[in-house]
């Protein structure tokens, strides 16, 4: 018990490891620990949003809009998760071949780059906030309703992509810790926050669904503020200097050449939950939307803790390629596979024996209940093949080569789930509940292509 103890201990103590010789069940688990914890807190922002507007005058309006957003910010996201998967990619084979000094320079210009994108991004959000909603499906009323939060959380966009960008520097380093500790620190300040500003305290008037934007912001404002001590000012062994901003352009061009396809990878993903969005608030009306969304915020409570843990692979594949530990590198995946299939079935159950009490917890209105519920208990049933494809896609990733990923995923989703849920939810007239059947289908037919491209074993020939 007390090796246990021990070993948890030092999972969260940050202490410095080196991954490309350590035991492969330890590598894993002391990565996969603070990952899992910390992309479970990042996806609290949004069950802790849901949660109290969900209990709001107008609740249908705030959680359709937070909802909406949210698909819409995915875009970002992606962007995000893109770039800091260059990050991680170009951080973690620098690391394995033990130079931390070219780690944070590389760091440095993606940082830089990011930036710049990401501003240009959310300005646009900023002005266009009701016009966003309008496309998305929200009827006028409830744009009008929800144009405030969502503009604050767009006009966020740049904190969303430093808050994502700095946690995969530190993946890449290997100290999982730090990017677990600023995702905390940002979820108690918005825990802490939500209530305040959205009912009001004292001087603080009420400003309700504006008042969860402002938390939310707020919040992961203060986590990238550690992230950046701990990367700008600490001890640690990726530390940027000042200097390291100043444009290299040859390490751009390999930042954008890793980060494009890692890029396309997620929006081409983004972009078809927001097709799903769409097309379940058209066919299902506004508690079909509000169910649907409440289903995928708990479905992400539970995904994203498995793609901290697919996280690992990335680390460990980056790391050993650049030891030149291939068969390391390939061992580290398949030992994740099974910790996040393991993972990944424990989910599929609660699921089932539990949607019904989870649902509860965010809303009482019966339709937006019998939708969520049906939505869960059906997307549930592909949970252990998510979890396997997660692992393969950071995989890649990790190794660098994303076209092969984002290839996969335009097939799987545009060529595949897209028409699919047009043919169900349309054609055969089964509205909301067609969308729900194809998107386990569809994962499960992208995390079959996946594997039998991951043991082809192309990925070992990547140069980064």
């Amino acid at each position: 018990m007390t090796k246990y103890i021990d070993f948890i201990k030092k999972a969260f103590s940050g202490e410095e490891t080196d991954f490309t010789k350590v035991n492969i069940r330890s590598a894993v688990l002391l990565l996969a620990i603070p990952m899992m914890l910390e992309m479970a807190m990042e996806s609290v922002f949004a069950l802790v949003d849901l949660y109290f507007v969900g209990h709001l005058k107008e609740s249908g309006f705030a959680i359709q809009t937070v909802g909406l957003t949210e698909s819409v910010l995915s875009i970002m996201y992606s962007i995000a998760i893109g770039m800091s998967m260059a990050a991680t990619a170009l951080v973690a084979r620098r690391i394995g071949e033990k130079n931390p000094e070219q780690a944070s320079r590389s760091a440095a210009q993606v940082l830089l780059v990011s930036f710049i994108i990401t501003f240009i991004l959310s300005v646009f959000g900023v002005v266009y906030a009701e016009e966003i909603l309008i496309l998305m499906g929200s009827k006028p009323e409830a744009a009008a309703y929800g144009k405030d939060f969502t503009r604050i959380m767009m006009g966020s966009s740049t904190i969303i992509m430093l808050l994502f960008l700095i946690n995969g520097i530190f993946r890449g380093a290997g100290n999982a810790m730090i990017a677990m500790k600023s995702l905390w620190i940002a979820n108690i300040a918005n825990i802490i926050l939500c209530p305040i500003l959205i009912k009001g305290l004292g001087p603080v008037p009420a400003m309700g669904l504006t008042g969860a934007a402002l938390a939310t912001t707020i919040g992961r404002s203060i986590g990238v503020v550690y992230q950046l001590y701990h990367l700008l000012v600490a001890d640690t062994l990726i530390r940027i200097r000042m200097t390291y901003f100043k444009p290299h352009f040859e390490l751009i061009k390999s930042i954008v050449k890793i980060a494009t396809p890692g890029i396309f990878q997620f929006v081409i993903a983004s972009c078809s939950w927001i097709f799903l969005a769409e097309l379940v608030a058209t066919t299902g009306g506004e508690n079909a939307s509000a169910g649907y969304q409440t289903a995928l915020r708990l479905m992400m409570f539970f995904m994203l803790p498995a793609w901290g843990l697919s996280n690992a692979a990335s680390t460990l594949v980056g790391q050993n390629m650049g030891a030149n530990e291939m068969v390391r590198a390939e061992q580290s995946v398949m030992k994740t596979v099974k910790y996040n299939v393991i993972f990944m079935l424990i989910v599929s159950l609660i699921f089932l024996v539990l949607g019904d009490f989870l649902v509860s917890f965010f809303t009482q209105e019966t339709e937006i209940k019998d939708f969520a519920k049906n939505a869960l208990h059906i997307m549930s049933v592909g949970f252990i093949f998510y979890g396997i494809g997660m692992v393969m896609i950071n995989a890649f990733n990790g190794a660098g080569d994303t076209w092969t990923p984002t290839w996969v995923n335009l097939f799987g989703f545009w060529l595949f789930q897209i028409p699919l849920a047009y043919f169900l939810s349309k054609y055969l007239e089964m509205g909301p509940k067609g969308v729900f059947i194809s998107i386990p289908a569809a994962e499960t037919l992208i995390t079959v292509i996946a594997f039998i491209l991951f043991k082809k074993g192309k990925w070992k020939t990547v140069q980064v």
